[in-house]
C-alpha cells in the first residue's frame, strides 16, 4: 500500500518544487526584464501572475498522479473534474487581476479618453468572472444554452425592474466615453454642486468638495445636468479681480504699477500660470471711481484662491506707497424742504 503511493507523492511533491523554482528563479528574472522596458504591461502580467505558478504546478502534479493513485474508476472523473474546476477557476483570477490592472493602469492616463474610475474596473471583472463561470459549467459537462437562454428571456423583466438602476449605469458609460468629464477634474453644476470628481461608479458620480465633503450625484442627472468643466480643454485658467481708482488717477501709471504687482505675485506663488502674462482692462467709469479688471493666470482652479489673496494685499500696499486712491463708494441725497 504504502510502495504504491511512493510514485504519486514524489510527482506531487516534485511539482511544488517545480513551482518554487519558478516562482523564485524565473520569476524573479523575469521581474528584472520588465522592470527595464517601457511597457508597463509585462509588469502587470508578472505581478498578477505572482503566487499563482505554485498554485499550477501543485495541481498539474495532483492532475498527472491521480492515475496512480489506487482508486474506484467512478471517483476518478470527480476528481478530475474538480481539478479542472480548480485550474479554470484559478485562471479567470488571474486574468481578472491583469484586466483590472490593465484598465488601472490605461484609463488613469492624463490624455486618454477615459477616466480612473470603478466602472469600467467592475464591470471588466464582472465579466471575466461570468465568462470563466459558463466555461466551468461547460467543462462539467452542464448545457449552458438553456442557461443563456433564460437569462435572456428574464432580462426583459429585470430590465424592467431596474429602469433607474439601468438609466445610472448607462448614463456612468456615456459620461466616460463623451471624455467631458474626468476623475481628478474640478466641476460645478448649474444647481450649484461643486468640487472635484472623485469617482464614477455603475450608479453615482462622487465629487469632493472644498468642506473635505462628498456630494453624490445620479448618474443620469449629471449626464442630463448643464456643467462648467473647469479642468477643459486646460488646467490653466483666468481669474479676473474687479478694482477701481480715483477720477484723479492717471490712469498710464495705473495700468503700469498695477501690471508691475501682477506679475510679481504670479512669480512668488507656486499655483501661479507664470506663462501667461497678466494684463488689465479698463471698462466703464463708476458712480465714484473709473473700473477696470486685473486678469491673472493660475495653473488649476483651486489655486485662484490664494493668488488673488495676495494679489489684493500687494495691490494695496502698492497703491498706498504710489498715493493711488481707491475710492470709498459715494452716495449724493438731495433733500427738497416743502
Amino acid at each position: 500500500m504504502l510502495k504504491s503511493l511512493i510514485t504519486p507523492i514524489s510527482i506531487i511533491f516534485g511539482s511544488i518544487i517545480i513551482g518554487i523554482i519558478l516562482q523564485k528563479i524565473i520569476f524573479v528574472s523575469f521581474s528584472k526584464l520588465a522592470k527595464k522596458t517601457k511597457w508597463k504591461g509585462d509588469d502587470i502580467i508578472i505581478h498578477s501572475v505572482k503566487g499563482v505558478l505554485i498554485l499550477w504546478s501543485f495541481l498539474i502534479g495532483i492532475y498527472i498522479a491521480l492515475p496512480f493513485f489506487e482508486m474506484s474508476e467512478k471517483i476518478l472523473p470527480i476528481l478530475n473534474k474538480v481539478f479542472l474546476t480548480v485550474l479554470i477557476f484559478s485562471v479567470t483570477l488571474v486574468l481578472s487581476k491583469i484586466a483590472s490592472w490593465f484598465t488601472k493602469t490605461y484609463e488613469g492616463k492624463e490624455d486618454g479618453t477615459l477616466a480612473k474610475t470603478t466602472i469600467f474596473n467592475n464591470i471588466v471583472r464582472v465579466l471575466i468572472f461570468a465568462l470563466g463561470f459558463l466555461i466551468i459549467l461547460q467543462s462539467l459537462g452542464i448545457a449552458i444554452t438553456p442557461i443563456l437562454t433564460a437569462l435572456g428571456v428574464g432580462g426583459l423583466a429585470v430590465a424592467l425592474a431596474l429602469q433607474d438602476t439601468l438609466s445610472n449605469l448607462f448614463s456612468g458609460f456615456q459620461i466616460i466615453a463623451a471624455g467631458q468629464i474626468k476623475k481628478g477634474n474640478y466641476i460645478k453644476l448649474a444647481s450649484g454642486e461643486a468640487g472635484y470628481v472623485t469617482d464614477i461608479s455603475w450608479r453615482n458620480t462622487t465629487i469632493k468638495a472644498f468642506g473635505n465633503n462628498s456630494i453624490v450625484i445620479p448618474n443620469s442627472k449629471l449626464a442630463s445636468a448643464i456643467i462648467t468643466n473647469f479642468n477643459l480643454p486646460n488646467k490653466e485658467m483666468s481669474v479676473s479681480i474687479a478694482v477701481g481708482v480715483s477720477y484723479d488717477s492717471n490712469l498710464e501709471e495705473v495700468e503700469r504699477i498695477t501690471l508691475e504687482v501682477a506679475k510679481k505675485v504670479m512669480n512668488e506663488i507656486e499655483g501661479a500660470a507664470t506663462q501667461i502674462e497678466p494684463f488689465m482692462r479698463y471698462k466703464s467709469f463708476g458712480d465714484f471711481s473709473i473700473n477696470f479688471s486685473i486678469i491673472l493666470y493660475v495653473k488649476e482652479y483651486v489655486n485662484k484662491f490664494i493668488l488673488r489673496h495676495e494679489f489684493i494685499k500687494a495691490l494695496d500696499v502698492r497703491y498706498k506707497k504710489e498715493g493711488i486712491e481707491i475710492p470709498f463708494p459715494i452716495r449724493t441725497v438731495q433733500m427738497k424742504s416743502e
